[in-house]
Parts: C-alpha cells; sequence; structure tokens
C-alpha cells in the first residue's frame, strides 16, 4: 500500500465525490486549490453542472475516462457506496477526507487491492510533502 503522499504523488486526475459549489466549504475550497497546485478535479455532484471550470459528473460511472484517485466528501454511511463505485471504475485510490472514517469502506477497499486513505485531508498532505503537478 502507497503511503498518503505517494497516492498524490502518483495521481494526476481526482475524481471528487461531493464537490460543493459553497465556497465555504472544504468541499470547494480543497479541490481548487489541489486544481491550483496541477491536479486535474473532476467534480462529481448530482446537483451542479459545472465546478472548477470542469463539466460535473452525476456518478463516477459517468466519467468518461480513467481517474487516479476517488476523493470523498461525503458522510461516512455514503463511503461504502462511494468505494464499491470506485472499485467498479477501476480507481487504483480512494480517500476519504479529514473526518470520514468507515471500516467498511476500507475492508472493501483492501479487498480490491486499492489503495485507500481516511480521516486525512489532501491539502495538509500536499503541503506537508511539497507536492506540485505544476510546470
Amino acid at each position: 500500500m502507497r503511503s498518503a503522499q505517494q497516492i498524490l504523488a502518483d495521481s494526476a486526475v481526482i475524481a471528487v465525490v461531493g464537490a460543493s459549489r459553497d465556497p465555504r466549504k472544504a468541499a470547494h475550497s480543497v479541490p481548487l486549490q489541489m486544481q491550483r497546485y496541477g491536479w486535474r478535479i473532476i467534480p462529481v455532484n448530482p446537483t451542479a453542472d459545472e465546478l472548477f471550470g470542469e463539466r460535473v459528473y452525476r456518478s463516477l460511472a459517468d466519467i468518461p475516462h480513467p481517474v487516479d484517485l476517488v476523493d470523498v466528501f461525503r458522510p461516512a454511511q455514503d463511503a461504502v457506496d462511494v468505494v464499491r463505485d470506485a472499485v467498479a471504475i477501476g480507481a487504483p485510490a480512494v480517500w476519504l477526507q479529514l473526518g470520514i472514517v468507515s471500516a467498511e469502506a476500507r475492508r472493501i477497499a483492501t479487498e480490491a487491492g486499492i489503495d485507500y486513505v481516511e480521516d486525512r485531508c489532501l491539502i495538509v498532505e500536499r503541503a506537508a510533502a511539497s507536492l506540485t503537478r505544476l510546470g
């Protein structure tokens, strides 16, 4: 299993499940900051059409190209289905944001052989490792 920072270093395209239109929410500011550091952010939200200058998809299954990482901004009880969906699309890693923990989601990811991070923040790990995908 790769470390959180190695997963970020290896990822270029991040699908963000639960991406928010509300700039006051972490589900908006975190993906936006990751985008500013060079990651391609693919928002997944059933009620928006465009976020961060990208088309929004209703579900992971609707994304027409591979993603390197599925980042989850949904309650822990929803994380189980999101991890199942991530496995179904062949995502190599799943990341549950700060405060989101699910033993069942972890079990599903582990059994599928994909990397799994929970209760950690993308931007904190990015900053700690001084990671960027720019130039």
